[in-house]
This record gives structure tokens, C-alpha cells and sequence, in this order.
């Protein structure tokens, strides 16, 4: 059988006695990496570190991989200010998370003879969220609803892993402070003591 070091290095074709006993002195595994190559090819290695290391890049990968959600906001026609930027404010969280947005316009009665205003509407919130998104889809009529699909900027995984770094700065502040007034409360209980 071919025997192949840790470092990756070739060792040769060695009989299955001598790579056993190889693998025994080193202290480590004697695995078979490669059973259908003529002559089957092996790899002194330790194999629950090896595991081990394998098992975290399945984790890392797994962790590190973005599922895309569609988040849909529903419009009227007839918006307030005030709720239109309450709206936006959703659309800007949910762009920031890295999830599309359908952005969907409901018309009602007689709204319906009037998909200009939805349009303006529509485009007055791409304009806005503009740094944030692209338009995926243009504004489209779909009977009584209008509908927009806002695709985000920064990737999903981007997102996860910036939201990440901004948890883990806010809980190492919290600490330090924690920290802080221990020090603080210990001095003050070290000067009444004197």
C-alpha cells in the first residue's frame, strides 16, 4: 500500500506491517484514504482530530450559509407621512438583514382607476431606500394589488456576520461597565471600612 506522512508527504509503497507499526510508534491512526487506487493509498493521521476538524467546518459552513427570506410590507394608496416612514422604517430593517422586500400596494374602489398614484408611491420608497436595495421587479398591476420586489445591497451572510460583531461589541461594553462598577463598589466599600 502507498503511505502517505502527516505533513502530506510521500512515503512510499510499504508493506501493511511496516505502516502499522509506523502508525503505532508515532502514536497515531493508520487510515485508508483512497481503497479503489491501485495500490490503495493510506495517511498516518490522528483521526479524532481529524473529526473533529472536519465536524467544525460542516458547523462553520452551516452557520455561515444565508437563507434569503421574501418579507413582505403591505401599503395603502391613501398612506399618512407618518405611516409611510413607520413602513419604511420596516422595509430599511428588513433590507438590512438582507432579506428582500415585496413592497405591495392594496387598492380599494374606485384606487383602482388610478395605478399611476401607486406607482409614484412605489417609486418614492425605492428613491429613499435607494442605498440600501435595488428594484428586483418593477412596479407591477396584479388585479387589485401593485407589487415591487426590493432586492438588498449587502448579502445575507454580510449582514449576519456584521449583526454578530455589533452583539458581541455591545455585550464586551456591558461587561466593561459591569466590571467597572465592581471596582468601583469594592474602593467604596474598601474606604467606609477604614
Amino acid at each position: 500500500m502507498r503511505l502517505v506522512g502527516t505533513g502530506g508527504e510521500q512515503v512510499g509503497i510499504v508493506r501493511v506491517e511496516d505502516a502499522l507499526r509506523l502508525a503505532e510508534e508515532a502514536g497515531l491512526d493508520l487510515v485508508e484514504v483512497a481503497p479503489d487506487a491501485k495500490p490503495p493509498v493510506v495517511r498516518l493521521m490522528d483521526y479524532g482530530k481529524y473529526k473533529y476538524e472536519t465536524a467544525q467546518k460542516v458547523r462553520d459552513a452551516r452557520r455561515n450559509q444565508a437563507n434569503t427570506q421574501l418579507k413582505e410590507i403591505r401599503f395603502r394608496l391613501k398612506i399618512d407621512d407618518h405611516d409611510f416612514a413607520v413602513k419604511k422604517g420596516h422595509v430599511v430593517r428588513f433590507l438590512n438583514q438582507g432579506d428582500k422586500v415585496k413592497v405591495m400596494i392594496m387598492f380599494r374602489g374606485r384606487e383602482q382607476s388610478r395605478p399611476e398614484a401607486g406607482v409614484r408611491l412605489l417609486q418614492r420608497l425605492s428613491e429613499e431606500v435607494g442605498d440600501l436595495a435595488t428594484v428586483e421587479s418593477m412596479p407591477r398591476q396584479d388585479g387589485r394589488n401593485m407589487t415591487m420586489v426590493l432586492a438588498p445591497t449587502k448579502r445575507k451572510a454580510d449582514a449576519l456576520t456584521e449583526q454578530r460583531k455589533r452583539r458581541d461589541a455591545e455585550r464586551d461594553a456591558r461587561r466593561d461597565k459591569q466590571a467597572e462598577r465592581a471596582t468601583r463598589d469594592q474602593a467604596r466599600g474598601a474606604g467606609s471600612a477604614e
